[in-house]
């Protein structure tokens, strides 16, 4: 333990997700060491990021406006809607580049043991988009983990009586991989994706 503002650095460094307390401690360190300058525009990045950046009022990926750049993007189709878990997996799919239509954001999974439901996650407002009418494919692009799966599913059958197409992204065995390193599960969904040649 250290005493005041180091402590109290370590503490709050500590808190974010995937920083244990060796990191905070190395990170809190670096910080003190570093040239004043780029510390404070660390500070001012902080303090503009809560300040400037909120959800998009359609899709709720995060904005700096009411309207993301891709909720904005008049080139976009609005005939197909792909599902994402958190902001991060837009700019996953975005780094494709094979992707041209929309996005919801759910802002989780379903995930009852963290007490995480439906009704915790943005799918009433997915079904109020849905609703519209214009949209006529849904890519269910979840995490391919049990809480990303349970969500696909729950989605899957909210929107089957609406006659939307609904597809999930593929999973399996990743390019340059080893046959032999791949688990089971991984491989299964292999087989069952697979695909003439």
């Amino acid at each position: 333990m250290y005493e005041g503002a180091i402590q109290d650095l370590i503490d709050e460094l500590g808190r974010l997700p995937g920083v244990g307390p060796k990191s905070a401690q190395r990170i809190a360190f670096h910080i003190l060491s570093a040239d004043p300058a780029d510390v404070t525009r660390l500070a001012t990045a902080l303090r503009k990021v809560k300040e400037l950046v909120r959800f998009c009022a359609i899709c709720h990926n995060v904005a700096e406006s009411e309207q993301c750049r891709i909720c904005r993007d008049p080139r976009r189709s609005d005939e197909v809607l792909c599902v994402v878990e958190e902001p991060k997996d837009v700019v996953a799919i975005e780094r494709t580049g094979e992707f041209r239509g929309r996005y919801h954001v759910l802002g989780g999974a379903i995930n009852p043991l963290e007490g995480v439901g439906p009704d915790n996650l943005r799918i009433r407002e997915l079904m109020i988009r849905l609703g519209e009418g214009t949209v006529k494919e849904l890519i269910l692009a979840t995490d391919p983990n049990t809480e990303g799966e349970a969500t696909a599913t729950y989605i899957a059958l909210m929107v089957k009586p609406m006659g939307i197409s609904v597809t999930r992204l593929a999973s399996g065995l990743p390019v340059g991989g080893d046959l032999e390193y791949a688990d089971e599960i991984t491989l299964g969904r292999a087989f069952e994706g697979r695909r003439a040649v």
